[in-house]
């Protein structure tokens, strides 16, 4: 397997806080951009798949086809393992790799889906570069990211106005771009991409239910994850500082009129036939 060559650090880590949002993303509220263009027959590979939950989605959707779910962390992909397992899905499988240099022949697959990845990437024209260069002619790459500076809410709130502050400070400081949803079209153009269709689309977090999950597991994430870790180490803020924003998480979660909305971009290109 080529050497890796990625060279951010991934921010959030894998801490339970990180997982109940990854676990809980799925095909219909991640990938609905993606699905129209899917077939049964098709091959996908599914870069930086996490805990599977989208991956066994893509896989239920092409029946007579094959998807391949790849990660950096081995750990992780035991999980993703366990939830295609969970689904009874034969046609599904999973490896480590490294998507600045993928270990798969030229054109190879139908599809290259990416959700949430680039933003953590140390070069993200590279790895479109190597998407772009796995999947078939014809083929298409997917690829959605979250925009951080995009993000907003109500009612106003200084914590939160911290907390986006000082995520953008450390995501950025780990080699990252956590502003990537507005970058995608032009990262894929300079990757040589001429296709290039770019849309958006949200998540919207305001019933009782869902202010309580969002603001938790940010709340959560803030004390306790890698990325709490992160912040500590590289001396982006004190615990009093910490505290503080996950309060104000807290205090957020539990207003009636609390409404969040997470903007995101996201490029369908189809590779040159």
């Amino acid at each position: 397997m080529p050497e890796p060559r990625e060279t951010a650090v991934y921010t959030h880590g894998h801490h339970e806080s990180v997982l109940r949002s990854h676990t809980w993303r799925t095909a219909a509220n991640s990938a609905a951009y993606l699905v129209p263009s899917l077939r049964p027959h098709m091959r996908i590979l599914d870069v930086g798949c996490g805990p599977g939950t989208i991956t066994a989605d893509l896989a239920a959707l092409v029946p007579d086809g094959q998807v391949t779910g790849v990660d950096r962390e081995p750990e992780i992909l035991e999980r993703a393992r366990d939830t295609a397992a969970g689904r009874g899905l034969a046609n599904v499988g999973f490896a480590v790799a490294d998507v600045h240099a993928l270990d798969y022949p030229d054109d190879t697959f139908c599809v290259v889906h990416a959700h949430q990845v680039l933003q953590h990437v140390g070069d993200p024209v590279r790895a479109l570069s190597e998407m772009r260069r796995v999947v078939r002619p014809g083929g298409l790459v997917a690829v959605r990211d979250a925009d951080y500076e995009a993000m907003t809410w109500f009612p106003a709130s200084e914590g939160l106005d911290d907390w986006l502050d000082l995520y953008r400070r450390v995501a950025r400081a780990n080699g990252g771009e956590p502003d990537a949803g507005r970058r995608l079209k032009a990262w894929a153009l300079r990757a040589g991409f001429t296709d290039v269709t770019a849309t958006s689309g949200t998540w919207t977090f305001s019933t009782r239910e869902e202010r309580a999950w969002w603001s938790g597991l940010w709340a959560d994430r803030t004390l306790a994850s890698a990325y709490a870790d992160r912040v500590r180490l590289g001396g982006h803020a004190s615990e009093a500082q910490l505290r503080a924003v996950a309060d104000a998480w807290r205090r957020w979660g539990e207003r009636e009129d609390g409404w969040f909305s997470v903007l995101h971009g996201e490029i369908l290109c189809r590779k040159d036939a």
